[in-house]
């Protein structure tokens, strides 16, 4: 048989097989992000925000749709709060390998979402660390209510709305693996589980966290 020929039909035979990804990068509409930016919560805003989750999908083949990070923003200097879920689009959101993680908004923010650690995959199909791991990156910034919706009040929450760095400063975080010290409601949260020490990635680590963050397809 020519070579050719044969490289060809290796790579059907590979494509059909049990556990290949089940559509291409360019369908996927969710993951987790692989690395922060570098600054630990301060993101550069929503904006800089936005932008990571479209330098890491276009770096998987994914970057045809319009991409927005999961988090949301208080009220401050005369612009309103805006909520993580009004950012992301009505679904539904499939991760790298296909599966569907959420129908809609509802699902998405209830007790029928397919959040889990080996759903919640990076842009390059790749599990994150959860707790058990070393180390433990199974924190993932939010700065929302489990509704998808921002805090309201004084309370920093947000790491000055993504533009905190440093030691000062906190964020919410949620559980990717769904998995925290107890067995109980925010430990299983996937989106707004506990407080952060600090802003800056040393105090990010500290609780169990790399600056990671959720990535929708809003389109």
């Amino acid at each position: 048989m020519h070579r050719a020929t044969t490289l060809a039909l290796a790579t059907a035979l590979l494509l059909a097989a049990p556990g290949a990804r089940a559509q291409s990068a360019g369908e996927m509409t969710f993951f987790v992000t692989s690395a922060n930016p570098g600054q630990g919560a301060n993101l550069g805003g929503l904006a800089g925000a936005d932008a990571h989750c479209r330098s890491l999908a276009l770096a998987a083949g994914a970057g045809n749709r319009t991409w927005r990070a999961y988090l949301s923003t208080s009220a401050a200097a005369g612009s309103p709060a805006v909520n993580a879920r009004d950012r992301i689009g009505r679904g539904p959101w499939r991760n790298a390998k296909g599966e569907v993680i959420a129908q809609d908004l509802a699902s998405l923010h209830g007790d029928s979402n397919g959040l889990t650690k080996g759903s919640a995959l990076t842009e390059r199909g790749e599990v994150v660390n959860g707790r058990g791991d070393n180390p433990n990156n199974h924190d993932v910034l939010t700065g929302s209510q489990p509704d998808g919706t921002a805090f309201a009040g004084d309370g920093d929450r947000t790491c000055g709305n993504w533009t905190l760095g440093g030691a000062e400063g906190s964020a919410i975080v949620g559980h990717h693996d769904r998995l925290g010290l107890q067995d109980d409601a925010p430990a299983r949260s996937w989106n707004s589980s506990h407080a952060t020490r600090g802003c800056g990635l040393p105090a990010l680590r500290t609780t169990g966290g790399a600056g990671l963050f959720y990535c929708f397809a809003a389109d």
